[in-house]
């Protein structure tokens, strides 16, 4: 195991920790998105079968275990204990346009046609995905906590890091897998923009995305520009206003994430992340 696997191991851990420390030392999951832990827990599920049919290492199969456990404990916070802070009227993310694809692509682009690849093929291909209810829900609230911006980072460093090593067991082992690799990528541009801002949001201003046509969801071929009106956009010199209430700050930025607007899915709409 390389360092690169290691870190991003151990990030995807801190992740998932940081998630449930937030949910459990605020009694809280207002903000977080119960559709997207959800996904993640059948991801998981789908993955690590082969626990009951093959051993590699005890690293290898506590990590296995402590992902899949982290995933239903938090699902059980979000819609048993703390089931009264949880916003369903945000969380609102229509799964089956990801999980049908993604288990039809999974049938037909997989390394072998047989029950536990074709699984592990579909929890690689909606882990890609998986992360959009979340984005979508801080779209829709307009907000996000600090905790849920070191939870989100967390996540997609993960991914970027396992996109490094990848490229190292390419050179050093021989090993490529396309299927891993192409949806680690396409994970890995969905926070793209989410790193530039966490690194940035500091000291800069309205992060500007190109707007983005997506298909409607119910036609799925009409394709509309979700409007942004110009005098919503607070302006200052340096492309941003600070406003300071209760010691916090909202920094006002525009973020790569899908947006409801009536039947179409559209890019951007400003969000605010609170500090």
């Amino acid at each position: 195991m390389n360092i690169f696997r290691l870190t991003g191991d151990l990030s995807h851990l801190a992740a998932i920790v940081i998630l449930l420390l937030k949910i459990w030392k605020t009694r809280s999951c207002a903000g977080i998105s119960g559709k997207s832990q959800l996904l993640f827990a059948l991801v998981f599920t789908t993955r690590y079968l082969d626990l009951f049919t093959s051993f590699i290492s005890l690293y290898n199969t506590s990590m296995k275990l402590i992902y899949i456990a982290c995933s239903y404990a938090t699902v059980y916070l979000i819609y048993m204990k703390f089931k009264a802070t949880y916003d369903g009227n945000h969380d609102t993310f229509r799964v089956e346009f990801l999980v049908v694809p993604v288990g039809g692509l999974s049938f037909l682009v997989n390394h072998d046609f047989s029950p536990l690849e074709i699984l592990w093929t579909f929890s690689i291909y909606l882990e890609s995905v998986a992360i959009l209810p979340q984005l979508f829900m801080i779209s829709k609230t307009g907000e996000a906590e600090t905790i849920t911006t070191h939870y989100l980072f967390f996540l997609g460093l993960y991914r970027a890091l396992y996109l490094i090593n990848w490229i190292w067991r390419f050179y050093f082992e021989g090993f490529f897998d396309l299927i891993a690799v192409v949806a680690g990528v396409v994970q890995t541009i969905l926070y793209c923009d989410f790193f530039y801002l966490y690194i940035t949001k500091g000291t800069s201003g309205l992060v500007c995305l190109v707007p983005v046509v997506l298909g409607s969801v119910r036609s799925l071929l009409a394709q509309l520009l979700c409007p942004i009106s110009c005098s919503s956009v607070p302006q200052s010199r340096t492309g941003f206003r600070k406003i300071t209430l209760c010691c916090q700050i909202k920094f006002h930025i525009r973020i790569f994430s899908l947006v409801s607007y009536k039947d179409t899915f559209c890019f951007p709409k400003m969000v605010h992340f609170i500090v």
